[in-house]
This record gives C-alpha cells, structure tokens and sequence, in this order.
C-alpha cells in the first residue's frame, strides 16, 4: 500500500516529477498483461502478473513483447493488491496464489519485494518465475517471503546458455545455490529444443546442476513449440527458430529420463 502522505495512485503514474522516484521504490511498475491460470504457473488457481523487461533474449522466446520495460503499462502497487484481493477466495480454495512472471520480473526487484511483502501479509501464496540472472537483484526480504521459486535453467553448458539466450549461465547458478541455501522451494523449468538444448552433455550438465540443489521440488521438462512465433513477425524480429521441429515424444521421454536418473521428480 502507498504510505500515508504519498501521492495517489494516478499521480504516480502521470507525473513525470513523480514517476521516477515511484519507479525505483517499487510503488509502480511497467507490467505487460496477467492472467487467471490454473496448474500452470504453480499450484492452484493463480494470478499471474506478467512484468516487461527482460535482459535475456532467448532463441524460443513466446513472449517478445514483454522484453522492453518501456512497452508496458506502468501501474501502481495497490491496483494489484486490489485485483489479489477479489480472487484471495478462489486462491483459497483451490490452494492457489500469485505468480510474478515477466519478462523478467526480477528486473524491477523493488516493486516486486514490495508486493510479494503485501501478497503474503494477506495470506497468499507468491511465486515468482524468473531466469535467476538478475537474481543478484532479489533480497533476502524478498526471497523470505516467496513460497515457491520457478527458476528456468536455460541450459546447462555455458556456451549453449550462451548460444540460447546472449547471456552467461553464472547468475543463474549462483541464485539457485542461494534458493537451496535458503532452503526456498523451487520447480525448475527447461524448455527442450531440438538441436539447440537437447544435446546428451548439455542436458546432464543442466541435471547434475539441479541434483545438487536440495530444495528442488520437482522438473518440468518443456517441450518446445512455435506459438510465440506470430508474436516475433509481428514486432519485425527475425525468429531464429523458424521451422524448428518440436521434439518427439521419443526425445522427451529419453530426457526426461536423463532427470530422473538423479532421484528428481520429472514432469
């Protein structure tokens, strides 16, 4: 909630004296869209906010148009709080919560430290969904108050991660070593593209680096597919994976197995 004497939602949003400061301490934020999922992004029925920006620029990204912070729409904290507060029921019965995705939600640590704070002084379980590559930017406050972490491990070799999204693996190994420190839960995700992830070495180095983290609750194994590619025409963006095939469910089967071998629960 805004603090008694700050200005109103309206003017956090509209006046540019105003919007900075509102920005970096996480009254507002620049969200793209949310949505009421069920079983998708974590237990129950969930809202799922999904903020823009991201500083990754993954191959088989469905969701180019929430890499700009600037493209979304910049909302205020309690406008959310408002929108958790009619579905707390629903969250409630169905064991449910809210997921702040992106983008890379983690790109505005400040607005998300904020509401994950709020969300569970209401009672609501908070995940949130994130590379793990800005995860220098998450607080200890802020991971004491998420029950569930879903960390995409993009891949396991850092050239392949590299190749995948433009960026070095190190930070997402570095921020799951810290959730399994802290003994944060977490599902780890890995999307599955032939002929770019699903090399045998690449997918044990991503297992191995997962077997390790104790908290790990359990994998999902993604199956890659070419819905984001109207998304990527759209925006005037060369798709890198024009045409790819999406894996058999041979392949899916034989990696999933290479998950299991470590004792890990595969979905």
């Amino acid at each position: 909630m805004l603090v008694p004497g700050a200005p109103s939602n309206a003017d956090l949003c509209d006046a540019p004296r105003d919007r900075l400061a509102a920005r970096r301490s996480g009254q507002i934020a620049s969200v793209h869209s949310w949505e009421l999922v069920t079983s998708v992004d974590g237990p129950g029925t969930r809202m799922t906010l999904f903020l823009a920006g991201c500083p990754l620029r993954c191959q088989y990204c469905h969701n180019p148009d929430t890499w700009r912070q600037r493209d979304g729409e910049l909302t205020a904290l309690d406008d959310i709080l408002a929108r958790i507060r009619r579905y707390l029921p629903v969250f409630r019965a169905t064991g449910g919560g809210l997921t702040i995705s992106g983008g890379e939600p983690l790109q505005q640590a400040a607005f998300v430290t904020r509401l994950a704070r709020a969300a569970a002084d209401l009672g609501v379980h908070v995940a949130i969904d994130t590379s793990g590559n800005l995860g220098r930017a998450a607080s200890d406050a802020l991971l004491d108050d998420l029950s569930l972490v879903l960390l995409d491990v993009k891949s396991g070799l850092p050239e392949t991660y590299r190749e995948v999204t433009g960026r070095e693996l190190q930070p997402t190994l570095d921020f799951g070593d810290r959730l399994a420190a802290r003994g944060v839960p977490a599902w780890i995700r890995f999307v599955l593209v032939p002929g770019l992830t699903d090399a045998p070495e690449n997918v044990d180095a991503v297992a191995d680096i997962v077997a390790r983290w104790s908290n790990v609750q359990r994998v999902e194994v993604l199956p890659f597919h070419q819905m984001g590619t109207s998304k990527w025409e759209r925006l005037g963006i060369p798709y890198p994976l024009a045409g790819r095939e999406t894996p058999d469910a041979g392949l899916v089967a034989h990696v999933r197995a290479q998950f299991a071998a470590r004792g890990l629960t595969v979905y």
